[in-house]
């Protein structure tokens, strides 16, 4: 695969009420970048290259012509976030759900691979994983 420059990720979620979704990342350990955070979105600060624009749905319905995803019913993609460790993994989801989030899927460890899944407020599922770096390599 060629070489590439490190390209900057923006994933956008429609959140029902952007002030609890907010609240509900921020006890994970998130922040947000102020710069891009308004009434109508806020940016979720992943990483140096990576971010999560978390937007009101009215708003997000600007940025497409099809129908916002109900995620009570319909899955619209896996989020997939790795941790440093295993503890790291099952701290993020017990975080996760005592801010209101729910349970997606049980533990799954596959030994070199470790994850775990919730639910946020606004039903996106988030895989939360750690991987053994030798096995990677």
């Amino acid at each position: 695969m060629a070489q590439h420059k490190a390209r900057k990720m923006f994933v956008n979620l429609a959140v029902r009420d952007l002030k609890r979704s907010k609240e509900f990342f921020s006890a994970l350990g998130f922040s947000f970048n102020p710069k891009f955070t308004d009434d109508n979105a806020a940016c979720m600060v992943v990483s140096d290259e990576a971010f999560v624009m978390l937007l009101t749905q009215p708003f997000f319905r600007t940025f497409t012509t099809r129908d916002v995803c109900d995620t009570s019913k319909y899955i619209e993609g896996l989020l997939a976030l790795s941790c440093e460790s295993r503890a790291e993994v099952d701290e993020m989801v017990k975080k996760a759900i005592a801010a209101g989030g729910q349970y997606a899927m049980d533990p799954q460890d596959h030994g070199f691979m470790y994850g775990w899944s919730f639910y946020d407020l606004d039903g996106h599922h988030w895989e939360v994983f750690w991987m053994d770096p030798t096995a990677a390599q």
